[in-house]
């Protein structure tokens, strides 16, 4: 990083009290991550031109309404992405709170007043289009974990017990907003903050703890659940409308561990989607029908979301859906590359939090489409159809390229160090744990 330094073209967002001076950002941010975010938009525009002729089929809209409202979605992502990368990441510090409280106040809308979506209140209908919370909960997790193990950093090593506790409890009180919806994304937030406070250096045996709380908790959750179920029946009252989520989470597991080979099951309209999605996969072979071919996309439900990587690999074959995943793996490599040369902990572990959270979705969902963890639903970032996941995803971006102008490297100016202390707020300004 050059050591010239600068005190206007940062986008501060009204944070200077006082004459901060700011080292100077690179040009353009990494050209691996643009690299990465542009071949994950190519695949999805044209993978979902390709899954979405179900959609169009039993609906009356047009065969191109769906690139070209997705098209917009990316647009507007693209945006976000040019704004947040143009700000320093000081003002994503300030405002990552703020962020998350927002989160908070929009799952409790969804939990009390929002919209049914496949047996589960997932949504906030708003009319023009249908907002996620739950994908705002997982980003401000990440935002919240990455900033309390920075700020609680010891100096001979290791992470106070003050942050440990704050972040597990975040992520237990986040659990318990998530667990209503489905297994997925609760198991999801627990991967995500375990790999931070590993990353973060937190102690094993702390991490072991924290585990284990989340394991019991989980146990608990799911007990009070059954004897909730089981009071219910046997004062024969009935459940509301919606199948309880346990009910789901049991069959699922149940069918996951069925007797036999899945080739054997015959299709049902239980295992419909699972089945076809498999069907989808070894009509690919190795390298695919080609763009456009797919045998299963007018008959796979959730073509173009939940299942988009069935259809990949049907249409680009084994090599496709690789490549897919590599892009995914490569994300997760460079975003530690940029972590491990930063100067201090909150943007190393800044970093590594989005790149976590847009990664370990990614693997849920291919693992789910390949029937390594059984059946659920979760998108495929930038390439399922959906506007809150590009929306969210586009804020990961936007702030891993923000990190990747503005942290100053291990091996940069001492004068560049200098002044990235001194714009931090004191509470944050620990060394980078990270550093290989």
């Amino acid at each position: 990083m050059e050591s010239s330094v600068s005190t206007s073209s940062v986008n501060t967002g009204g944070l200077r009290n006082k004459a901060v001076v700011y080292p100077s950002p690179v040009a353009k941010g990494d050209r691996h991550l643009w690299g990465i975010y542009i071949l994950l938009v190519f695949m999805g525009i044209v993978e979902l031109y390709s899954a979405s002729s179900r959609l169009v089929r039993t609906t009356t809209i047009s065969v191109y309404n769906p690139i070209l409202i997705n098209a917009l979605i990316l647009l507007a992502g693209l945006g976000i992405i040019w704004i947040l990368q143009r700000t320093h990441y000081r003002v994503i510090l300030k405002y990552a709170p703020a962020f998350a409280g927002l989160s908070v106040v929009l799952m409790l809308i969804t939990i009390f007043a929002g919209k049914e979506v496949n047996s589960a209140t997932r949504a906030i209908d708003l009319k023009i289009f249908t907002l996620q919370p739950s994908e705002f909960l997982k980003l401000s997790a990440a935002m919240m974990v990455a900033l309390f193990t920075a700020k609680f950093q010891k100096k001979g090593g290791g992470v106070e017990n003050t942050g440990v506790f704050l972040s597990a409890a975040l992520i237990l009180v986040f659990c318990a907003m998530l667990a209503p919806q489905g297994l997925t994304n609760t198991l999801l937030l627990m991967s995500i903050s375990v790999s931070m406070m590993l990353i973060g250096g937190i102690e094993i045996r702390k991490i072991a703890v924290v585990m284990l709380v989340y394991v019991l908790c989980f146990l608990g959750y799911l007990g009070y659940t059954h004897i909730r179920n089981s009071y219910k029946t046997e004062n024969t009252e009935q459940v509301s409308g919606k199948k309880d989520r346990t009910g789901v989470w049991s069959d699922r597991l149940d069918s996951y561990f069925g007797d036999g080979p899945k080739y054997e099951e015959p299709l049902t309209s239980e295992n419909r989607q699972e089945m076809l999605g498999y069907m989808a996969q070894a009509n690919g072979g190795v390298f695919g029908v080609g763009p456009g071919n797919s045998r299963e996309t007018a008959r796979l439900p959730l073509a173009h979301t939940d299942y988009i990587y069935a259809i990949i690999v049907e249409e680009m074959g084994l090599m496709g859906g690789i490549f897919v995943l590599v892009l995914y793996l490569w994300l997760l490599a460079r975003a530690s590359s940029i972590a491990s040369r930063c100067s201090r902990a909150f943007p190393a572990l800044l970093v590594i939090g989005m790149a976590l959270t847009i990664v370990f979705q990614a693997l849920f969902h291919i693992c789910i489409v390949t029937g390594v963890i059984p059946v659920s639903g979760q998108p495929l970032p930038l390439i399922s159809k959906g506007g809150t996941s590009v929306l969210i995803t586009s804020i990961a971006f936007g702030v891993m390229l923000s990190v990747s102008r503005f942290a100053v490297r291990t091996k940069g100016d001492k004068t560049d160090i200098k002044n990235e202390i001194e714009a931090l707020p004191e509470s944050v300004r620990a060394e980078n744990p990270t550093q290989l």
